[in-house]
């Protein structure tokens, strides 16, 4: 066990606080180093990097190596990165590859529904094989010196859920820590998530659960966590324009605070700022790219927003985005001012 535990940290920061840890949930094109300092920034006690493929990670692709970096000024600790694959020696490399660069945490991806991921025999593909499960989790729990997780589903679909069969086999093989998205890999992301399904999985397992899916709002979070008794929370899709979204959870839990959606003038800084970390870290071309979804996410249902987003869709040249943001903000800052 590494001297200064990053899993054992995570849990102590939030000891006595009557709040749980609370995590971004890795997305692909979503949490980048970017997004993920806002969210440790507005109350996330970790974020998990995107995806990366094993396989891209140990051949060198840029791209895939790029996924894992950080913010060069802001640091990220513990920097938790997730990967992806279904070969336990090509895992294996992409963790040690991972931690040499960085990694303080690795975590193995068994969850993703997405097809060409499922068609690679990688994500949620693995809890069809059982037995490729336990070899991967011990192979990498074996490469590296830091603590091994794991993601998951409730199973490949209804019939074949073994949610509480992959917790044995995490335990076993030396994962230190289980996160359970309440859904089969048939329901994509459809339907609700089945917390009831994931508090069977954290009563099975003496591994700290982290339950995910669904949750989009404080009170929500607050009432998950309660009726599932799961260690700590995951939050994806609901963060999404929303970094603010964890510290809205805490200050709930912690202080029985009434969330507050920030003003304009935050919301405006807060967007700002993303698009500035964007056009630094991925250059000119991609982070304005980049930024357009983020941009229509922090806008939604203010006034102007759809024609703001769709400017913005077809702006090429960041400054003119950046003035797009500016324009859009200014009458709204104005209005609550008069």
């Amino acid at each position: 066990m590494p001297k200064n535990d990053p899993i054992e940290a995570l849990f102590a920061s939030k000891q006595g606080t009557g709040a749980p840890p609370l995590i971004l949930a890795p997305m692909a094109g979503v949490t980048d180093a970017p997004f993920r300092y806002l969210a440790r920034k507005y109350g996330a006690d970790m974020a998990v990097s995107e995806m990366i493929a094993s396989q891209a990670m140990v051949r060198n692709v840029g791209k895939s190596l790029r996924m894992s970096d950080t913010l060069a000024d802001k640091p990220e600790t513990p920097l938790a990165v997730q990967i992806a694959g279904g070969d336990p020696e090509v895992l294996s490399e992409a963790a040690r590859m991972n931690v040499e660069r960085g990694a303080e945490i690795i975590d193995i991806n068994m969850g993703c529904p997405v097809k060409k991921i499922v068609k690679g025999q990688a994500g949620a593909a693995l809890l069809r094989d059982e037995a490729l499960v336990a070899r991967i989790i011990r192979a990498v729990v074996a490469a590296v010196a830091v603590p091994v997780t794991v993601k998951i589903r409730l199973g490949w679909d209804d019939e074949t859920r073994n949610a509480l069969r992959i917790a044995a086999i995490a335990q076993e093989e030396g994962a230190r820590l289980l996160t359970v998205h309440g859904r089969t890999r048939a329901q994509m992301y459809r339907g609700s998530a089945d917390w009831d399904a994931i508090a069977q999985v954290k009563a099975s397992t003496a591994l700290p659960v982290v339950g995910n899916g669904d949750i989009t709002d404080a009170e929500d979070a607050a009432a998950k966590w309660r009726a599932s008794g799961v260690d700590a929370l995951m939050i994806g899709r609901g963060a999404m324009g929303r970094p603010w979204l964890f510290r809205q959870i805490d200050e709930l839990l912690r202080y029985g605070k009434q969330p507050q959606e920030p003003g304009v003038a935050e919301r405006y800084a807060i967007a700002r700022e993303h698009l500035q970390l964007l056009l630094d870290f991925h250059g000119a071309v991609s982070g304005n790219r980049l930024a357009r979804k983020h941009l229509a996410w922090y806008t939604r249902g203010l006034r102007g927003g759809a024609a703001f987003r769709d400017a913005v869709n077809h702006s090429e040249d960041p400054l003119g985005t950046l003035q797009l943001l500016d324009d859009f903000f200014a009458p709204l800052l104005e209005a609550q001012t008069v």
